[in-house]
């Protein structure tokens, strides 16, 4: 079962959960509503000084909580959603979320105190969460294995350019208007992806999957989550990556303005390494479907701890930023092949409770890696090193929880995936 492939379709009917919507809008509306996460975390990354300095906050470290409180706010609700839509549906959680998340940003642009806009940080990311959970529970209602994969790549692609330009974004606004202007700017987005989805998306969780909210539903399908080899395995690899990701993120304003003394520079590099994510999520949509998951992921993981390891080894003596970028790029592009993967895996198994079952690994995936990311971030001692170390460290851990998972045969295909 799946969505249609081609022209706009007929009128959508109530009893079909894939009619109403084509495949390239369906790919282009996951996206919209995914890049909303990484527009309320990056587009603010060019800001934190002048946030932080605006609302009488000089320490540097303090900056940080501002994608921190974002990124916790939005794990921590993660375990709420899944149950939610598993009984009401997904369309009327994803509305409802992206209509709160508008609003939160409309409270941050209108903050008084440093505290205050923490608060709504956390309040923009419980209701974003909606959009990480409901938006992969709405792909795998409708696709499952290999295709789940090339449709969450190509997702994945069109997400990249957001992290690609959002810090360029940010900076291009405040070259105009004040930082408050980007929260605005981002209600708008919301807004306006709202509209769109209640024009055009249709409800997709099947009747038979429907579930009720009740504590001993709520925790089977929680036990089946996090007992299954293969979903709790990868999602475990998986939080170990996006915590290097996390890391680079809390990282990078502070390299650049006192490792390379370049912060003019940041958005450019930040975006040539995110073009490394975007080109690996589009080789991965052409040949996952052919190599499989596991081929394709597992090669991407040991090419990750080769060049972490390498760039470890020449942080340790000093680097230039051409040689940062090069090393982090390669290093993006391992990541981005495979976790694209890792996130399909994980949710195979358990696909009739797609939305608890994406509600505990997001969670898990999100707290845990926002929480050891900050670790690693504030480890920052004016090199490169405790960043790249981080990510050494995190490859070599996610190596061995595949290891384990996979009883230590890499590459090795199963059922076809």
């Amino acid at each position: 079962m799946q969505l249609a492939t081609d022209a706009p379709p007929p009128d959508v009917r109530k009893d079909d959960p894939h009619a109403g919507i084509g495949f390239t809008e369906f790919v282009l509306m996951v996206s919209a509503m995914m890049a909303m996460n990484a527009l309320g975390t990056d587009s603010m990354l060019p800001a934190l000084g002048q946030i932080g300095r605006s609302l009488g906050v000089l320490e540097e470290p303090r900056w940080q909580w501002i994608v921190t409180a974002f990124l916790l706010g939005f794990g921590g609700a993660q375990i709420l959603y899944g149950p939610i839509s598993d009984r009401y549906g997904r369309r009327p959680i994803l509305l409802w979320g992206i209509v709160f998340y508008a609003l939160g940003n409309l409270a941050a642009a209108l903050a008084p105190t440093f505290e205050l806009l923490l608060a709504v940080r956390v309040v923009q990311g419980i209701a974003v969460a909606s959009t990480r959970i409901v938006v992969v529970s709405v792909v795998r209602d409708c696709y499952a294995g290999r295709q789940m994969a090339r449709v969450m790549s190509l997702a994945f692609m069109i997400l990249l350019a957001v992290p690609i330009l959002a810090p360029s974004l940010g900076q291009l606004i405040m070259l105009v208007a004040p930082w408050r202007a980007i929260f605005a700017c981002l209600a708008a987005y919301a807004l306006a992806v709202v509209f769109w989805l209640w024009r055009r998306l249709p409800e997709t969780l099947h009747p038979e999957y429907r579930r009720p909210i009740d504590v001993p539903t709520i925790l089977s399908a929680v036990w089946q989550t996090v007992t299954d080899r293969q979903a709790i395995g990868y999602t475990l690899a998986q939080t170990l990556m996006i915590s290097a990701v996390f890391a680079y993120l809390n990282s990078m304003p502070p390299i650049f303005e006192e490792v390379f003394k370049a912060p003019q520079l940041f958005p450019l590099i930040f975006a040539l390494t995110g073009m490394s994510l975007a080109v690996s999520a589009l080789l991965n949509a052409r040949i996952v479907v052919r190599l499989g998951t596991r081929r394709l992921s597992h090669s991407a993981l040991l090419g990750f701890i080769l060049f972490t390891g390498i760039h470890t080894i020449i942080a340790r003596h000093g680097e230039s930023l051409l040689v940062f970028t090069v090393l982090q790029a390669l290093t993006m592009f391992c990541f981005g092949l495979a976790t694209s993967n890792f996130g399909a895996m994980a949710m195979e198994p358990v696909g009739a409770i797609a939305g608890t079952a994406a509600s505990v690994q997001g969670f898990i995936s999100t707290v845990v890696g926002a929480l050891v990311g900050f670790v690693i971030s504030q480890h920052f001692d004016g090199t490169t090193l405790p960043l790249v170390g981080g990510f050494l460290c995190c490859g070599v851990g996610a190596l061995a929880i595949v290891l384990v998972t996979e009883r230590f045969q890499l590459f090795h295909p199963r059922m076809g995936k």
